[in-house]
């Protein structure tokens, strides 16, 4: 059998887990370096239904780490240690790859393959480019169809855009993070009410792709990579928690 440190040392080399904003927790959640283990799954977040259907001794690799901040106790009757203490009972491993794994490769799988935006640069934590005179609604209905969401929450500042920046996830700290020129559209999720004034008075446009849909590819991507190494991988969907009526 492998072991998890093997895993780890070729994911550090995919996505050096340094590359983490300060406030992420990438990296091994849960188990050691040492432990052994007979499956890989992959998964955008472990949840109490895949925790239940992995099998025990596996390799459970995430994008949203398990845990998040400090822990003052182990209440197992709480979120994530209700689901931490199945894993524990398997003799699971945890690893997760957040924001190093959005600056690698998830931004960038987004924004070419699923959006069709190419040519687009680093910048920062999200990608960007400039554009010529692109029609800001035709941009909307065109993801909106291309991701296939009942709904789409967009903020109209401009009828035509000449810069665009895409951050998965939840980023509209981007726009507190970096002036934007006028006439910008920024596309990310999770996009709050107080984000859409402020980009309104800066003469910027949203599209909230949300956070599900921008990053619901993760375990795809993972597998690909892990099998060019010689590893199966078994992915797990997520489901998105959000319903839609």
């Amino acid at each position: 059998m492998n072991k998890v440190c093997e895993i780890f040392d070729l994911l550090n080399i995919i996505s050096p887990f340094e590359l983490q904003e300060n406030w992420d927790n990438s990296g091994l959640n849960l188990g050691s370096q040492e432990q052994e283990f007979k499956n890989i799954y992959a998964c955008l977040e472990i949840n109490t239904q895949i925790a239940n259907d992995v099998l025990p001794q596996s390799l459970i690799i995430t994008h949203h780490p398990l845990i998040f901040k400090s822990l003052k106790s182990f209440d197992y009757d709480t979120y994530p240690i209700n689901i931490a203490k199945i894993l524990i009972e398997k003799n699971c491993s945890l690893i997760s790859l957040h924001t190093n794994f959005d600056c690698t490769h998830l931004n960038h799988y987004f924004a070419k393959n699923i959006l069709g935006l190419k040519n687009l640069k680093q910048d920062g934590f999200a990608l960007s480019k400039k554009v010529s005179n692109l029609d800001f609604m035709c941009l909307v209905k065109n993801i909106k169809k291309t991701l296939d969401i009942p709904t789409i929450k967009y903020t109209k500042s401009s009828d035509k855009i000449d810069f665009i920046s895409v951050v998965c996830g939840a980023g509209s700290s981007f726009l507190y993070q970096r002036k934007l020129p006028k006439n910008s559209c920024l596309i990310t999720g999770d996009i709050k009410y107080h984000d859409a004034m402020i980009a309104k008075s800066l003469n910027i446009s949203l599209i909230d792709v949300e956070h599900y849909s921008s990053e619901k590819f993760f375990a795809q991507i993972i597998e690909t990579i892990l099998k060019t190494k010689g590893y199966q991988v078994i992915i797990k969907d997520s489901k998105n928690p959000f319903a839609y009526l």
